[in-house]
């Protein structure tokens, strides 16, 4: 469930962003603030820039949240000419996927819409996960909206 941090991309017109962060709240903006220059400098207008920010947001938060005692978290951009992909990674409690349980939007709790949030604001998301083994979450933002549709 690694990022691919280490490996250099295969795609010779990919560029590739890896972070290690301290499993803390104050760094979570640091992450958000890189998404936001990445998807500026891609070419995504003001309203997917905002959706990206959030949907990392969200990511970010619940590898801080339920990352445990773990000390960091990685994040790894992607950047191509069609699309950003995001990589959120968490050495953490995990959950298992099956069973993660769709939101009541008609009864919301505080907590455990951050998935659904993310899913809502990006055009693909992957969710890997298990219990004791941490989470996976790639979120993709396709630049056209050709893409979009074939997704």
């Amino acid at each position: 469930m690694t990022t691919k941090c280490a490996n250099k991309s295969e795609d010779s017109k990919k560029e590739n962003i890896c972070m290690s962060l301290p499993s803390k709240p104050e760094y979570v903006s640091i992450v958000r603030m890189t998404s936001s220059v990445i998807a500026n400098k891609i070419g995504f207008n003001i309203e997917d820039i905002e959706d990206i920010k959030v949907a990392v947001g969200e990511a970010c938060n619940n590898a801080v949240l339920h990352g445990c005692d773990s000390n960091i978290f990685k994040v790894e951009f992607i950047i191509s000419e069609e699309k950003f992909i995001i990589e959120i990674e968490d050495e953490g409690k995990g959950f298992n996927v099956d069973k993660y349980p769709h939101p009541d939007i008609c009864n919301p709790k505080e907590s455990g819409l951050g998935i659904f949030i993310i899913k809502s604001l990006m055009d693909n998301v992957e969710v890997k996960s298990s219990p004791g083994k941490g989470t996976f979450i790639r979120m993709i933002k396709f630049l056209n909206e050709k893409d979009k549709a074939y997704n």
